[in-house]
């Protein structure tokens, strides 16, 4: 067992012991897992840098992680079905359950409205994630350094950050959406500079990701942190002189002194949940007997960590066993992630690393210009273990730039269908997370749209694939039909036809086509096979990219489409751009998207010229409109895109809207 000590340093009641139904109480377990891994062994040695790593007096390589468990009180009326959450950025919680938007991370982590609970799941987090700070509510991973001679291996890093507003340093760490010095309790640890002093360290600025670079005299800048108007050295942070400006895109490229083993944090996922499956109670393990079958599910970064996760075939942990029996990476997009290559920064999104390289679909695809056949699958297919897989994403992946690779050919001119042990679902008309309502426009890192954002709230959507995988698993019963847009039925279309569209709609603010992000072939240097990446990297041709097309409405007319498009009171989109006043005219908020309200009345329509119809002359009332809703909702209940007991969530939803939407000017947009 890879897993040799579970220390296990809190055991109470999950909740302060509330029950959820007639699953009743549940108990919560905090602790350390402490894994010793063969860096020989062949399930670990796709693990860039792990021969690098120190070994204990028994050839192995050694790390830990915080974990937390979350029970049912009384085993019997558990489902026995373990669900995984790979932790965002460190961050505990429960995003199935709609919980309340937590500002900071937070140990006692909301329960939402308990719906894991009273199904019965066991619930898994565990850390992966080198540099996540340990602080209340996060969990990391302590990984081992990758060594040359007495000292980490050194060697050059890219750091890329956008800046909303201006400031005078940035610490070198990707972090959530890089928030400004003011919010760096959310920080990362970085990868601190080798040298002060490097002359060959060079900083850059670009006026859009996909432009190009002007580099920035080495005399203006140096690796000092602001204090009191003054720059005083300090290894993990640029200063610039007059400031980084926002909007901005800046690139530092220097040499790190630390090369911390990143990819044992995919070993440290598949061995915990192998140890919670398989471990005995004489091992340590708290679940010791009660788990059949078990699911990884990961929003966003940690959807992307479980392609990585299934690319490099780790689903079979050293003993040849299952590690997961099914997987859901949400919103992940066709990316993978700096998660297992030499100076990997997990939270790094920037469009030119190792997380946008082929291949994107889950079944094998031959690419014409580099003469590969290739799939996400085909080498966990190799080995075995192959578990099924639901892939949902919202329009924001679309729209960003990568999302439709998932279902088309390195060309772009065919569609390309999930092979029968997945399914593919866009949830139209969405944003990269759950919208609600008041209408907003900030995002909690300082970053302003030129509208307010979408609040369509899908998670109804995911409690139900979420069930349709379990019964997938374990009874047969097959999920509903992939749905996405289609190359063939027209129902896939440039973003660009879409922004045509859409600027026809009074006060709406498009991005500006010439600047919109694109997926381009990148070149990362002779021995990126072996993980190791030469930065910047050079780019060569890009990918095509296909949104869904919309409709008279603004709504996307393919994908699993809620009464919120249906039967609409407003436009959803999954994009919006930047505030004037942020920078970067014409480019996204990258994850957001836009509601654009519908003219109430049709005076108002006829006034402000809307080509969209007006909420009065859609719906006879508040009650036609709710009827409406709820016919719809039961019909993508009958098809199991939503549960019958979720209904009554998306009612609720759309109601809130109507009010709030039946009753605003149409152009009371920001």
């Amino acid at each position: 067992m890879v897993v040799v000590r579970c220390e296990i340093t809190r055991r109470e009641p999950f909740a302060d012991g509330i029950s959820f139904g007639a699953v009743g109480p549940y108990e919560r377990f905090d602790g350390f897992l402490h894994y010793a891994v063969d860096p020989l062994h062949g399930a670990n040695r796709s693990i860039v840098d792990l021969d690098r790593a120190p070994r204990n007096a028994q050839g192995r390589a050694t790390f830990r992680a915080g974990f937390c468990l979350l029970h049912p009180a009384d085993p019997a009326r558990a489902r026995r079905s373990l669900l995984y959450f790979v932790v965002n950025r460190g961050r505990l919680g429960l995003p199935m359950n709609r919980p309340a938007v937590q500002p900071e991370p937070v140990d006692r982590f909301d329960y939402g409205d308990g719906f894991l609970m009273c199904h019965g799941w066991t619930v898994g987090m565990a850390g992966w994630q080198w540099d996540v700070e340990p602080r209340p509510g996060l969990i990391g991973l302590d990984a081992p350094q990758a060594m040359e001679g007495d000292r980490p291996i050194q060697g050059e890093i890219l750091v890329q950050f956008q800046p909303n507003e201006p400031h005078p340093d940035e610490l070198l760490a990707h972090m959530p959406l890089h928030p400004p010095p003011g919010k760096l309790s959310w920080a990362h640890r970085p990868y601190p500079a080798a040298d002060l002093d490097d002359p060959r360290a060079r900083l850059t600025v670009k006026a859009w990701p996909g432009g190009p670079r002007y580099a920035i005299e080495r005399s203006r800048w140096r690796f000092a942190r602001d204090v009191g108007g003054r720059p005083v050295p300090d290894d993990r942070y640029v200063w610039l002189e007059g400031g980084f400006q926002p909007g901005l895109v800046y690139e530092l490229v220097y040499r790190t002194r630390i090369c911390p083993v990143v990819g044992t944090g995919l070993l440290a996922t598949r061995d915990c949940i192998s140890f919670l499956r398989y471990g005995t109670a004489a091992e340590g393990n708290p679940l010791a007997g009660v788990i059949d079958v078990a699911h990884g599910f990961g929003v966003s970064q940690c959807g992307r960590f479980l392609r990585q996760f299934l690319y490099d075939a780790q689903n079979l942990d050293e003993s040849g066993r299952v590690v997961f029996d099914g997987v859901i990476p949400d919103v992940a997009g066709a990316r993978r992630g700096e998660f297992n290559h030499r100076f990997a920064q997990p939270s790094s999104q920037h469009a030119f690393g190792f997380g946008h390289m082929p291949p994107f679909t889950d079944g094998d695809v031959f690419d014409p210009v580099t003469g590969v056949t290739d799939g996400l699958l085909r080498r966990q297919r190799e080995r075995g273990g192959v578990p099924k897989v639901i892939t949902p994403n919202t329009s924001s992946e679309y729209w960003r730039i990568d999302c439709s690779l998932i279902h088309t050919d390195p060309t772009g001119a065919h569609d390309v269908e999930p092979p029968p042990g997945s399914r593919v679902y866009l949830m139209a008309g969405t944003q990269h997370g759950p919208g609600t309502l008041p209408l907003n426009d900030l995002t909690p890192a300082g970053a302003r749209g030129a509208h307010s954002f979408d609040v369509v709230d899908y998670m109804p959507v995911l409690r139900a694939m979420l069930e349709s995988l379990d019964r997938w698993v374990r009874d047969g019963v097959e999920p509903p039909p992939s749905v996405f847009p289609r190359l063939a039925d027209g129902t896939a279309v440039p973003r660009e036809h879409v922004l045509e569209k859409l600027a026809r709609i009074p006060g709406v603010t498009t991005l500006d086509p010439a600047l919109l992000p694109r997926l381009a072939r990148v070149d990362l240097g002779p021995e990126a096979s072996r993980g190791i990446g030469c930065f910047p990297a050079r780019a060569g041709a890009t990918y095509a990219s296909y949104v869904s097309d919309v409709d008279e409405s603004g709504n996307e007319v393919c994908g699993i489409r809620l009464p919120d498009l249906t039967a609409p009171v407003g436009s959803h989109l999954g994009w919006i751009p930047r505030h004037v006043s942020q920078g970067g005219l014409g480019q996204g908020v990258d994850m957001y998207g836009s509601t654009i309200p519908l003219p109430a009345t049709r005076a108002e329509r006829e006034r402000r010229d809307d080509p969209r119809l007006a909420i009065g002359e859609r719906y006879r009332d508040r009650e036609d409109y709710l009827a409406r809703v709820r016919a719809a909702a039961e019909e993508l209940a009958r098809q199991r895109y939503l549960l019958v007991e979720d209904v009554e969530v998306v009612v609720a939803n759309c109601a809130v809207r109507y009010d709030a939407f039946a009753a605003i000017p149409a152009g009371a947009t920001r």
